[in-house]
Protein backbone atom coordinates (compact mmCIF):
# COMPACT_ATOMS: atom_id res chain seq x y z
CA UNK A 1 0.00 0.00 0.00
CA UNK A 2 1.64 3.45 -0.80
CA UNK A 3 -0.27 6.28 0.54
CA UNK A 4 -0.57 9.93 -0.65
CA UNK A 5 -2.36 11.00 2.14
CA UNK A 6 -1.10 13.75 4.34
CA UNK A 7 -1.89 14.65 8.08
CA UNK A 8 -1.81 17.62 9.59
CA UNK A 9 -2.97 20.28 12.46
CA UNK A 10 -3.26 23.55 12.35
CA UNK A 11 -2.72 25.53 15.93
CA UNK A 12 -4.46 23.28 17.62
CA UNK A 13 -6.37 23.80 21.10
CA UNK A 14 -7.42 20.66 22.52
CA UNK A 15 -8.57 19.25 25.95
CA UNK A 16 -11.36 17.38 28.22
CA UNK A 17 -14.44 19.58 30.33
CA UNK A 18 -13.41 23.24 29.00
CA UNK A 19 -9.69 22.40 30.56
CA UNK A 20 -7.38 23.11 27.77
CA UNK A 21 -4.34 19.78 27.19
CA UNK A 22 -2.67 20.73 23.54
CA UNK A 23 -2.12 24.35 23.95
CA UNK A 24 -1.75 25.62 20.18
CA UNK A 25 0.36 22.70 18.54
CA UNK A 26 1.28 22.38 14.75
CA UNK A 27 1.98 19.37 13.46
CA UNK A 28 2.54 17.47 10.53
CA UNK A 29 2.98 13.56 10.34
CA UNK A 30 5.69 12.92 7.77
CA UNK A 31 3.98 10.57 5.24
CA UNK A 32 5.40 6.37 5.03
CA UNK A 33 7.18 7.11 8.06
CA UNK A 34 7.32 5.54 12.00
CA UNK A 35 6.34 8.96 14.28
CA UNK A 36 6.45 8.49 18.09
CA UNK A 37 4.85 11.11 20.52
CA UNK A 38 7.09 11.04 23.56
CA UNK A 39 6.54 13.37 27.13
CA UNK A 40 5.91 13.10 30.75
CA UNK A 41 2.60 11.48 31.71
CA UNK A 42 -0.22 13.97 31.54
CA UNK A 43 1.17 16.05 28.71
CA UNK A 44 -1.26 15.56 26.10
CA UNK A 45 0.08 13.00 24.05
CA UNK A 46 -3.28 11.00 24.43
CA UNK A 47 -5.16 14.01 23.67
CA UNK A 48 -3.31 14.88 20.62
CA UNK A 49 -3.50 11.25 19.27
CA UNK A 50 -7.19 11.79 19.84
CA UNK A 51 -7.56 14.99 18.31
CA UNK A 52 -5.80 13.54 15.31
CA UNK A 53 -8.31 10.93 15.02
CA UNK A 54 -11.19 13.10 15.65
CA UNK A 55 -12.11 11.43 18.25
CA UNK A 56 -11.76 14.59 20.38
CA UNK A 57 -13.09 17.95 18.78
CA UNK A 58 -10.36 20.61 18.96
CA UNK A 59 -12.23 23.74 20.34
CA UNK A 60 -9.70 26.13 17.67
CA UNK A 61 -7.56 24.99 15.22
CA UNK A 62 -8.20 22.19 12.36
CA UNK A 63 -6.89 18.96 11.62
CA UNK A 64 -6.20 18.49 8.01
CA UNK A 65 -6.63 15.11 6.15
CA UNK A 66 -5.39 15.16 2.73
CA UNK A 67 -6.30 19.13 2.20
CA UNK A 68 -9.77 18.27 3.42
CA UNK A 69 -11.05 19.70 7.34
CA UNK A 70 -11.13 16.35 9.06
CA UNK A 71 -14.48 17.24 10.25
CA UNK A 72 -15.93 17.38 6.75
CA UNK A 73 -15.02 13.89 6.19
CA UNK A 74 -17.92 11.29 6.51
CA UNK A 75 -16.82 9.02 9.25
CA UNK A 76 -16.98 5.87 7.12
CA UNK A 77 -15.31 7.68 4.57
CA UNK A 78 -12.36 8.54 7.35
CA UNK A 79 -12.14 4.76 8.89
CA UNK A 80 -10.75 3.69 4.95
CA UNK A 81 -8.10 5.95 5.58
CA UNK A 82 -7.63 6.48 8.98
CA UNK A 83 -7.56 3.92 11.80
CA UNK A 84 -7.21 4.67 16.19
CA UNK A 85 -6.09 1.31 18.06
CA UNK A 86 -6.62 3.04 21.66
CA UNK A 87 -5.26 2.55 25.24
CA UNK A 88 -6.43 -0.80 26.68
CA UNK A 89 -9.44 -1.48 24.66
CA UNK A 90 -12.19 -3.97 25.98
CA UNK A 91 -12.31 -7.36 24.47
CA UNK A 92 -16.11 -7.84 24.14
CA UNK A 93 -17.16 -11.13 26.08
CA UNK A 94 -16.84 -14.39 24.26
CA UNK A 95 -15.57 -12.92 21.14
CA UNK A 96 -12.76 -14.96 18.77
CA UNK A 97 -9.89 -13.71 17.46
CA UNK A 98 -11.49 -13.98 13.69
CA UNK A 99 -14.39 -12.04 14.91
CA UNK A 100 -12.84 -9.15 16.57
CA UNK A 101 -10.16 -8.66 13.64
CA UNK A 102 -13.24 -8.84 11.06
CA UNK A 103 -14.65 -6.20 13.16
CA UNK A 104 -12.04 -3.66 11.42
CA UNK A 105 -13.92 -4.24 8.23
CA UNK A 106 -17.16 -2.25 9.44
CA UNK A 107 -16.00 0.70 7.27
CA UNK A 108 -16.70 -1.47 4.09
CA UNK A 109 -20.15 -3.20 5.56
CA UNK A 110 -24.04 -1.83 4.50
CA UNK A 111 -26.70 -2.65 6.93
CA UNK A 112 -28.11 -5.12 4.51
CA UNK A 113 -24.64 -6.37 3.85
CA UNK A 114 -22.12 -9.12 5.81
CA UNK A 115 -19.00 -9.89 4.62
CA UNK A 116 -17.59 -10.82 1.23
CA UNK A 117 -14.73 -12.09 -0.10
CA UNK A 118 -12.68 -9.13 -0.16
CA UNK A 119 -13.26 -8.43 3.58
CA UNK A 120 -11.97 -12.38 3.89
CA UNK A 121 -9.39 -11.93 2.45
CA UNK A 122 -8.27 -8.99 4.71
CA UNK A 123 -9.10 -10.48 7.73
CA UNK A 124 -6.98 -13.36 6.47
CA UNK A 125 -3.98 -11.51 5.79
CA UNK A 126 -4.14 -9.45 8.84
CA UNK A 127 -4.26 -12.76 10.93
CA UNK A 128 -1.14 -13.58 8.56
CA UNK A 129 0.75 -10.62 8.85
CA UNK A 130 0.32 -10.80 12.86
CA UNK A 131 1.32 -14.04 13.09
CA UNK A 132 -1.70 -15.72 14.85
CA UNK A 133 -3.76 -17.94 12.03
CA UNK A 134 -3.39 -20.40 14.28
CA UNK A 135 -5.81 -18.43 17.07
CA UNK A 136 -8.41 -17.77 14.62
CA UNK A 137 -10.81 -19.52 16.18
CA UNK A 138 -9.73 -18.93 20.14
CA UNK A 139 -11.74 -16.94 22.54
CA UNK A 140 -9.91 -13.68 22.96
CA UNK A 141 -10.16 -13.53 26.34
CA UNK A 142 -7.88 -16.60 26.86
CA UNK A 143 -4.93 -15.09 25.30
CA UNK A 144 -2.12 -13.23 26.79
CA UNK A 145 -1.07 -9.93 26.44
CA UNK A 146 1.10 -10.06 23.89
CA UNK A 147 -1.36 -12.63 21.47
CA UNK A 148 -4.27 -10.21 22.85
CA UNK A 149 -2.34 -7.11 21.37
CA UNK A 150 -1.30 -8.53 18.17
CA UNK A 151 -5.01 -9.14 17.37
CA UNK A 152 -5.82 -5.99 18.37
CA UNK A 153 -3.28 -4.47 15.35
CA UNK A 154 -4.81 -7.32 13.19
CA UNK A 155 -8.18 -5.92 13.55
CA UNK A 156 -6.17 -2.33 12.99
CA UNK A 157 -4.63 -3.88 9.57
CA UNK A 158 -7.84 -5.51 8.64
CA UNK A 159 -8.99 -2.08 8.18
CA UNK A 160 -6.82 -1.52 5.47
CA UNK A 161 -6.21 2.33 6.28
CA UNK A 162 -3.22 4.36 4.90
CA UNK A 163 -2.58 5.92 8.46
CA UNK A 164 -2.52 4.11 11.82
CA UNK A 165 -2.73 5.94 15.54
CA UNK A 166 -1.39 3.84 18.35
CA UNK A 167 -1.86 4.58 21.82
CA UNK A 168 0.80 3.03 23.97
CA UNK A 169 0.87 -0.01 21.88
CA UNK A 170 3.46 -1.39 24.11
CA UNK A 171 2.00 -1.15 27.93
CA UNK A 172 2.04 -3.51 29.78
CA UNK A 173 3.93 -5.93 28.00
CA UNK A 174 7.16 -7.73 29.43
CA UNK A 175 10.03 -6.70 26.80
CA UNK A 176 10.13 -9.64 24.77
CA UNK A 177 6.42 -8.71 23.91
CA UNK A 178 7.36 -4.62 23.48
CA UNK A 179 10.00 -5.61 20.68
CA UNK A 180 7.92 -8.04 18.81
CA UNK A 181 5.01 -5.75 18.66
CA UNK A 182 7.66 -3.09 17.54
CA UNK A 183 8.95 -5.03 15.08
CA UNK A 184 5.67 -6.28 13.18
CA UNK A 185 4.77 -2.61 12.83
CA UNK A 186 7.94 -1.82 11.28
CA UNK A 187 6.98 -4.31 9.26
CA UNK A 188 3.91 -3.41 8.11
CA UNK A 189 5.51 0.66 7.64
CA UNK A 190 8.65 -0.84 5.41
CA UNK A 191 5.90 -3.54 3.66
CA UNK A 192 2.73 -1.40 3.17
CA UNK A 193 4.58 2.14 3.22
CA UNK A 194 1.39 2.78 6.16
CA UNK A 195 2.16 5.54 8.15
CA UNK A 196 2.55 4.82 12.01
CA UNK A 197 1.91 7.55 14.60
CA UNK A 198 2.57 6.30 18.17
CA UNK A 199 2.62 7.65 22.03
CA UNK A 200 5.00 5.38 23.86
CA UNK A 201 6.13 5.57 27.12
CA UNK A 202 9.97 4.27 26.52
CA UNK A 203 12.30 6.82 25.36
CA UNK A 204 15.10 4.39 23.98
CA UNK A 205 12.16 2.03 22.16
CA UNK A 206 11.27 5.17 20.75
CA UNK A 207 14.55 6.29 19.68
CA UNK A 208 15.45 3.01 18.41
CA UNK A 209 11.46 2.59 15.98
CA UNK A 210 10.75 6.12 15.15
CA UNK A 211 11.54 7.86 11.98
CA UNK A 212 10.55 10.89 13.54
CA UNK A 213 9.53 11.83 17.60
CA UNK A 214 7.93 15.20 18.66
CA UNK A 215 8.29 16.39 22.17
CA UNK A 216 5.53 16.89 23.92
CA UNK A 217 5.82 20.06 27.81
CA UNK A 218 2.58 20.90 29.21
CA UNK A 219 0.85 20.63 25.81
CA UNK A 220 3.02 22.44 24.03
CA UNK A 221 5.21 20.62 20.92
CA UNK A 222 8.61 21.63 22.11
CA UNK A 223 10.72 20.04 19.71
CA UNK A 224 10.40 18.06 16.74
CA UNK A 225 13.00 15.58 14.11
CA UNK A 226 14.89 12.28 14.40
CA UNK A 227 16.13 10.83 17.30
CA UNK A 228 19.95 11.37 16.17
CA UNK A 229 18.57 15.15 15.87
CA UNK A 230 16.26 15.70 18.84
CA UNK A 231 17.51 13.13 21.72
CA UNK A 232 20.34 14.79 23.58
CA UNK A 233 20.25 15.32 27.64
CA UNK A 234 19.00 18.85 27.84
CA UNK A 235 15.81 17.81 25.88
CA UNK A 236 15.45 15.12 28.73
CA UNK A 237 15.97 17.27 31.22
CA UNK A 238 13.61 19.50 30.00
CA UNK A 239 10.86 16.89 29.07
CA UNK A 240 11.08 14.75 32.01
CA UNK A 241 13.20 16.41 34.80
CA UNK A 242 15.39 13.45 34.60
CA UNK A 243 19.11 13.95 35.03
CA UNK A 244 20.90 11.28 32.27
CA UNK A 245 23.86 10.91 29.92
CA UNK A 246 22.65 10.02 26.26
CA UNK A 247 25.15 7.38 24.80
CA UNK A 248 25.08 5.30 21.41
CA UNK A 249 23.16 2.04 21.71
CA UNK A 250 25.20 -0.75 21.17
CA UNK A 251 22.40 -2.49 18.19
CA UNK A 252 21.35 0.15 16.78
CA UNK A 253 23.49 3.28 16.47
CA UNK A 254 20.37 5.56 17.78
CA UNK A 255 20.57 7.80 20.90
CA UNK A 256 20.16 5.95 24.36
CA UNK A 257 19.13 7.55 27.49
CA UNK A 258 21.17 6.58 30.62
CA UNK A 259 19.12 8.41 33.60
CA UNK A 260 21.59 8.71 36.72
CA UNK A 261 19.45 9.07 39.76
CA UNK A 262 21.33 9.20 43.07
CA UNK A 263 22.93 6.13 43.14
CA UNK A 264 24.75 3.42 42.05
CA UNK A 265 26.41 6.41 40.17
CA UNK A 266 30.35 6.10 39.06
CA UNK A 267 31.62 9.40 38.55
CA UNK A 268 34.66 8.85 36.91
CA UNK A 269 32.71 7.53 33.94
CA UNK A 270 31.29 9.94 31.02
CA UNK A 271 29.88 9.26 28.05
CA UNK A 272 27.88 11.24 25.14
CA UNK A 273 26.34 10.66 22.46
CA UNK A 274 27.54 11.01 18.27
CA UNK A 275 25.23 10.62 15.69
Amino acid sequence: MKTSQSLKGNHIHSGYDKKIIIDGIDIVIPNNKISVIIGANACGKSTLLKTLARLIQPTSGEIILDQKRISEIPPKQLAKVLGLLPQSPVVPEGITVADLVGRGRFPYQSFFKGLGKKDYEAIEEALEIMGITDLANRCVEELSGGQRQRVWIAMALAQQTDILLLDEPTTYLDITYQVEILDLLTDLNRKRATTIVMVLHDINLSARYADYIFALHKGNLIAEGSPSEIITEALIKQVFDLDCSVIKDPVSGSPFIVPKGRYHVNLQTSATYTS
